[in-house]
């Protein structure tokens, strides 16, 4: 049942349905039309026979007595054309179908798998349900490269069209290793496991980890007390989506401005972005003070990291330390403009 379901759902077959149903109704009526003219001549199992091999254009002998048929030979030329076009309507919606069903998505998924074997630091999603849907939306605006991994193909396929054409995913299961191998864990800059599960994304963070040393790996954890053992399993990063729920609500009663801002700063991902900018080892600013200023780059600098700790709203006079972080906001182009000032920072300011 769920089979034919999914068939009918689909437009491509849809469309064979819709010519079948046409080629089936040139038959009757043919078959009709026959019966109707031979007044009692021919039964209606005879009629329909003479439609079905007129429409094929096989033709193996007519009816008894079909030249005194006044009509008969004009009815046969128009069951011929409606047939003959009814035949290549269906012919052609065939093809489609089969091309986009076994056959393209062998292909989708062959030219799928050079893409994903060509990616490297990328992201790997695994699961993309009420939270990883999120994810991928937030990485696809972000432009950075991802692949989603997902047990249900049907909503990968779902997420794939909505997000627009070339998502990559992989269907299976994210906690078997073969499968996040597939994904291109071992070439990863970044992985996110957000199954429904702590053990499955306990077993998936043990795994990436093994797999891959140096990725940054954020697991979603469910229970609270998971997530000192998601750490100990290798996780950078455990998040707690009823946590940051509970917490984005209270907001919304005793702080609604606060989080009305930071809805405008989500909304407007493509103009407005709240991020982050390394400071390299090598980087020839000393202090913030000698970063463009806000005249020459409208960029707002809300912290400064060093090894260990935040400094929000630093002055002027804060050292840079190497290797450290800058919290920063501002139109995406300043940013990114920012961005590259200071890496390619090699001499001293003027």
């Amino acid at each position: 049942m769920a089979t034919t379901h999914r068939l009918v759902a689909t437009p491509t077959a849809r469309r064979v349905l819709q010519a079948l149903a046409l080629l089936a109704l040139v038959m009757l009526i043919g078959g009709a039309g026959f019966y109707l003219l031979g007044q009692g001549l021919w039964t209606f199992d005879q009629a329909l026979y003479m439609s079905v091999i007129t429409v094929s254009t096989v033709g193996f002998a007519e009816l008894p007595r079909f030249n005194e048929v006044h009509g008969a030979h004009e009815l046969t030329t128009a069951v011929i054309v409606l047939g003959v076009g009814a035949v290549a309507y269906f012919q052609s919606t065939m093809t489609a179908f089969l091309v986009e069903g076994a056959i393209g998505h062998a292909w989708r998924r062959k030219r799928m798998k050079r893409q994903i074997d060509a990616l490297s630091s990328h992201v790997v999603v695994a699961g993309i349900g009420s939270t990883g849907r999120h994810v991928v939306e937030d990485l696809r605006n972000g432009s950075t490269p991802f692949v989603a991994v997902d047990r249900n193909r049907e909503h990968l396929e779902h997420v794939a069209n909505e997000l627009g054409s070339g998502m990559l995913y992989i269907h299976g299961d994210a906690t078997d290793d073969e499968v996040l191998r597939q994904a291109g864990v071992e070439r990863a800059s970044g992985i996110v496991t957000t199954l429904n599960d702590d053990k499955a994304n306990l077993f998936v963070t043990l795994s990436a980890r093994s797999m891959n040393p140096t990725a940054r790996i954020v697991a979603r954890v469910i229970e609270p007390e998971t997530a000192a053992k998601m750490s100990r399993a290798g996780a950078n990063v455990t998040v707690s989506p009823n946590m940051i729920g509970g917490r984005r609500m209270a907001s919304e009663l005793l702080r609604p401005e606060v989080a009305a801002f930071f809805d405008e700063v989500m909304r407007e991902r493509q103009r407005l972005l709240l991020e982050e900018i390394p400071i390299p080892k090598t980087s020839s600013y000393r202090f913030l003070a000698d970063l463009p200023s806000r005249h020459d780059v409208n960029v707002a600098v809300l912290a400064l990291k060093d090894q260990k700790t935040f400094h929000y709203n630093p002055a002027p006079a804060t050292a840079l330390p190497s290797g450290g972080v800058l919290v920063v906001f501002g139109e995406w182009t300043e940013v990114d403009r920012l961005r590259r000032i200071i890496a390619s920072s090699s001499s001293p300011p003027a």
